[in-house]
């Protein structure tokens, strides 16, 4: 609606990344060649322009710090809230797990397969929409990491030789040579294990940590070299296996639960729900 309003095409437009379909959401977008003026006059269905301001480049995905959330929970009753609150206690003492949440992978969960058949010599066509190919392939990287965390079991929260760490402040990645002499900051939550955004340029990790990942890879059918489709870059990083959430506060009325909290760029709220409550299918 935004490109259309703008006259420009919808790929011109950028965001740091997706919001939930159903959420009453704030974020910002850019456009190129939108006077701000104009841009404050826009009316579009079920959209309102709070504010706009000149800026030199397009938005990327991941150019943000993070999202603030408030979600009010009305099927919660007293005793689910005092279990809510007591496993709060424990998510900002270990951090929650930071998987993916069930989102990534579409609504009929197929996402990853789709990315394997790209990885694997999809026809041209389905190469076409490479934004779609970007993000099918995003989900199959998603799935491998979900599941090298799930893998770790309780050992989400520590540090093993080997480990590829990484410091929470900087975002700066080191290897782990001694965890024991590394516990004491994992304790301190100024620094976490990560996991595996599988790709050509990924740091790895070693010892079991890479024997563990490397099985993960194996059983998700990666082949070994990796080879991108033309044309979509598929680099890799690294993502803590960990994040604690910030601002949390849990508030009980007549009305349900409300949580309010921050999360840092690329964790999943529907996560956190599921670490407080359980996951939807067993509330």
């Amino acid at each position: 609606m935004l490109a259309r309003a703008a006259g420009v095409a919808p790929r011109d437009v950028g965001a740091a990344g997706r919001k939930d379909r159903v959420a009453v959401a704030t974020q910002w977008l850019s456009v190129p060649c939108l006077d701000p003026e104009a841009a404050l006059r826009l009316e579009l269905p079920g959209v309102r322009v709070l504010e706009a301001v000149r800026h030199p480049h397009k938005l990327r995905t991941g150019q943000l710090r993070g999202n603030r959330f408030r979600i009010l929970l009305r099927a919660v009753d007293e005793p689910g809230a005092i279990r809510a609150r007591a496993r709060a206690e424990v998510v900002l003492r270990r951090g929650m797990r930071n998987r993916f949440g069930e989102q990534r992978f579409g609504s009929d969960g197929e996402n990853a397969r789709r990315g394997l058949r790209l990885l694997g010599g999809s026809p041209r066509a389905a190469l076409r929409d490479r934004r779609r190919a970007r993000f099918l392939l995003s989900a199959l990287q998603a799935a491998v990491f979900n599941d090298v965390l799930a893998a770790r079991g309780e050992e989400f929260d520590r540090l093993l030789d080997g480990d590829v760490a990484v410091v929470h402040a900087s975002g700066g990645l080191f290897r782990v040579e001694d965890a024991a002499v590394e516990a004491a900051r994992a304790a301190a939550f100024e620094i976490s294990a990560t996991g595996p955004i599988f790709g050509t340029r990924a740091p790895e990790p070693g010892g079991a940590v890479a024997l563990r990942e490397r099985a993960v890879l194996e059983a998700h059918g990666i082949p070994e070299p990796l080879r991108p489709p033309r044309g979509i870059p598929l680099r890799g990083a690294r993502r803590a296996l960990r994040v604690r959430p910030e601002e949390l506060a849990l508030d009980r009325s007549e009305a349900g639960l409300e949580l309010r909290f921050a999360l840092p760029a690329g964790s999943f709220a529907t996560v956190l729900l599921d670490e407080l409550l359980g996951p939807a299918d067993a509330r």
